[in-house]
């Protein structure tokens, strides 16, 4: 008997590294599926001029979110979506101008949206707002417009910004006029006649937003562009020669009131409902205990639509980088985790939400109303743009505010055959860690961790196209967020933040 347990506890002792080599084994095989040709492939799909940008909400981003699910089904996951399928449906407020019954009224003139004036941000909301005509030319840059005194003007205001048309510096300034309190604010454009006809077909385009956001382009007055041609014509007689003021825009910034001369805005909206899809799949831990728990992996299948063609024709912005790049890590982790038997201990929920674009929108609504008990979330693991720039970096964003910035260097040094660094954040003061879905999380108390590669000059352009996309990058950099996430569902203790950390967020 005694030398049977002998035999025995030496068997026992043999198994364990054959036992650990077969789950290694497992691991390395089910990493190997992260292929570049596969998802260089689902980047293609995804990012394919049919689905027309994928905007929230869109047709292309319908026909994305069904494709995501039926991969999500072909790997055995479960639905976390509605009804106990993969879509979860969000609402939204969908507002459509009334062209007809709005108008900008100066004097004996209207004009009308589409061939005068065009919103510049959504559609505004009902109202009619009436103030006498201020004109603002000269300098663009904010700081200048400390020498206007604005206060107590409710009025409407025009910027003449000359020809350097409408960049980041002039919505700068246009922020800071709004913040004076006008009743309306209208910026001249001087673009041509073809180019105006193809923004007018997409500005006044049905517009959704938040349903609790209330009308318009948000708080403040209401943002429009008018025709230069048409602006001039509702001066003549007045003595202000619109050439003059926009040829004052290397000058100091002045504000001109036209003497016996109000406008009258007249806005009206339809407002009806329409929705948004996320994509949620389940994959049940192992563990009898831990499997509550779940680690959620995110990215955001949405991009931003349609815009007006270039000299090439082409209106539509793919997002190949953004975030097909991350979409696509999800799915490749999941059909990763999906193939190892035994699962993880902890459960893994994959979330591919939309809305991102317009204010992290699917990921707002998953957190208010999520899947499983919201602490039952041990970390989120969000991939936003990891398809360019460097070759051998990415920037883990939130290492600091937890320990899964611990175990992820602890993960990076264990796969050196990555040939991937992750990295700091690199650009604290552009506050990243709050504009992508992860942020939604953290404000939940969930421990989280954003993969980033940093924007380029295809960020948001019609050229982020999917074969410009580092898809071999891009995979190593799924593997690595394959195993982090293993690495945390596997341990035993979850996550903790960094105390101070958790208080600031």
């Amino acid at each position: 008997m005694k030398k049977i347990q002998i035999l025995t506890s030496v068997a026992a002792v043999l198994l364990v590294p054959v036992l650990a080599g077969a789950q290694t084994s497992a691991v390395e095989r089910a990493a190997a599926t992260i292929t570049q040709d596969d998802y260089a492939w689902r980047v293609g799909v995804i990012a394919h001029d049919s689905m027309q940008g994928r905007d929230t909400p869109s047709p292309g981003l319908d026909k994305t979110a069904q494709w995501i699910a039926s991969e999500f089904r072909r790997f055995g996951l479960r639905g976390g979506g509605d009804d106990g399928g993969f879509i979860q449906s969000y609402p939204l407020e969908q507002t459509t101008l009334n062209v007809d019954a709005s108008g900008l009224t100066v004097g004996a003139n209207t004009l009308r949206f589409g061939d005068d004036l065009l919103p510049l941000f959504g559609s505004p909301g009902d109202l009619e707002a009436t103030g006498g005509l201020v004109l603002i030319s000269g300098s663009t840059s904010p700081g200048s417009l400390s020498s206007v005194d604005l206060s107590g003007q409710h009025t409407v205001l025009v910027l003449a910004p000359g020809s350097e048309g409408i960049n980041r510096e002039v919505f700068g300034l246009l922020r800071a006029v709004r913040d004076g309190g006008p009743a309306t604010l209208i910026i001249a454009n001087s673009m041509a006649d073809e180019e105006w006809g193809s923004q007018a077909a997409q500005s006044l385009r049905p517009s959704v937003r938040w349903p609790d956001q209330g009308g318009g382009s948000g708080p403040g007055a209401p943002m429009l562009q008018v025709r230069t041609g048409a602006l001039e014509r509702l001066l003549q007689g007045t003595g202000v020669s619109l050439s003059d003021l926009q040829n004052r825009s290397g000058d100091e910034i002045r504000a001109y009131r036209v003497a016996g001369m109000s406008a009258t805005l007249k806005t009206q909206v339809t407002v009806s409902m329409t929705s948004a899809p996320n994509v949620v799949g389940i994959l049940e831990g192992s563990d009898p205990d831990l499997k509550e728990e779940y680690i959620v992996y995110s990215g955001h299948m949405d991009h931003v639509g349609t815009g007006v063609p270039d000299e090439n024709g082409d209106s539509i912005f793919n997002g190949a980088d953004d975030d097909a790049s991350g979409t696509i890590a999800v799915v490749e982790v999941a059909e990763a985790m999906s193939s190892l038997a035994p699962a993880p201990r902890r459960s893994m929920i994959f979330l591919v939400v939309s809305g991102e674009e317009k204010g992290l929108w699917g990921s707002r609504y998953y957190a208010d109303n999520p899947t499983v008990p919201i602490e039952n979330l041990v970390a989120n693991l969000n991939a936003d743009m990891v398809g360019r720039n460097w070759p051998d970096t990415i920037v883990a964003i939130g290492k600091e505010h937890s320990d899964l910035g611990e175990t992820l260097n602890r993960v990076n040094e264990a796969h050196p055959e990555l040939r991937m660094t992750a990295i700091d954040d690199i650009w604290p003061e552009e506050n990243f860690y709050g504009r992508s879905d992860h942020f939604n999380f953290a404000k939940k108390g969930v421990p989280v961790l954003f993969f980033f590669n940093g924007t380029h000059d295809d960020y948001h352009g019609r050229d982020d196209e999917p074969e410009r996309l580092d898809a071999e990058k891009a995979a190593r950099i799924a593997r690595l967020v394959f195993y982090l996430g293993l690495e945390v569902a596997n341990a035993e203790d979850r996550p903790k933040w960094n105390p101070e950390s958790y208080k600031r967020i």
